[in-house]
């Protein structure tokens, strides 16, 4: 069976893990998210996913705590003008992952993420993105361990000097200051991004599946439609209190995803799914 491409940069890159890193997990409410996406949808007429919901809440988050959004050159923190966020994108059937980067998200509309998006994925899936297909060939000519010098050179020049190498498909900070990744259309729960070295990023962010679970509503037991997200944040760039700041913007956003529009909550006219009493099972 013939290797992915994917899977021999994995193979290139591993080793032992040795960075201080943070995992965190969120659970939040989905009724809103999902009435609030269901709402875009018939309103625009457009496909808007809630990957674009997550990554315009995660942008949110990363403007409202600016130690995440920087980089090290040199061992010094320095801040980006901008909150880019990537989104990982399967591409060849799945066997091999691609990224689209969305600039000034935290200044964009779900609806323009959802359709910037969209257009990104389409023209990976069409092998259609000059700057990936340039990045991609010297890859594939390349053994396994010429691969992982190659990639830890491209990072430094891309990701800690911020410089653009046209010619090679190389462009200053390629994943911006996070990486987007859904595994709950895998019908996944949930899971942790493994960081990427050279990708040079302080926060990655995994969406798990909406799933029906039980919680304590109004001291009743109800079954609720829940979504779960995990983080793996780079230890260097914040603590513990500092990751707090960032999961209560996030929850804030997504449990009330209608302020992105104004609006206090939803219209009168659109349905929220109630939560429902769960049954025993004694």
């Amino acid at each position: 069976m013939k290797q992915s491409l994917r899977r021999k940069i994995a193979i290139a890159t591993w080793k032992a893990p040795g960075e201080g890193n943070i995992y965190g997990k969120l659970t939040v409410d989905a009724s809103q998210i999902l009435a609030y996406v269901a709402w875009l949808r018939r309103k625009s007429g457009e496909k808007v996913t809630l990957t674009s919901l997550v990554g315009k809440a995660v942008a949110e988050a990363l403007k409202a705590v600016p130690s995440l959004n920087g980089y090290l050159r040199f061992g010094r923190y320095v801040p980006h003008e901008t909150v880019d966020v990537s989104f990982l994108v399967a591409v060849d059937g799945g066997r091999n992952l691609a990224k689209a980067k969305i600039s000034r998200l935290d200044e964009k509309s779900v609806l323009d993420a959802a359709r910037e998006l969209r257009r990104q994925a389409s023209r990976l899936h069409a092998g259609e993105d000059e700057a990936f297909n340039k990045s991609m060939q010297p890859l594939k000519m390349l053994p396994s361990w010429a691969i992982r010098p190659l990639l830890q050179l491209s990072g430094f020049v891309s990701g800690s000097l911020g410089l653009s190498v046209p010619a090679l498909g190389i462009e200053a900070f390629p994943f911006g200051v996070c990486v987007i990744t859904n595994v709950g259309v895998f019908g996944l729960d949930e899971g942790f991004v493994p960081p990427v070295p050279f990708a040079r990023v302080p926060v990655y962010v995994l969406i798990g599946r909406v799933r029906d679970a039980a919680r304590v509503v109004d001291g009743k037991l109800s079954a609720q439609k829940q979504l779960t997200l995990t983080a793996t944040v780079d230890h260097r760039y914040l603590d513990g209190a500092q990751a707090g700041d960032l999961a209560r913007v996030l929850r804030d956003v997504l449990e009330n995803p209608w302020q992105l529009e104004g609006m206090a909550g939803p219209p009168e006219e659109e349905p929220v799914p109630k939560a429902r009493k769960a049954r025993s099972s004694a």
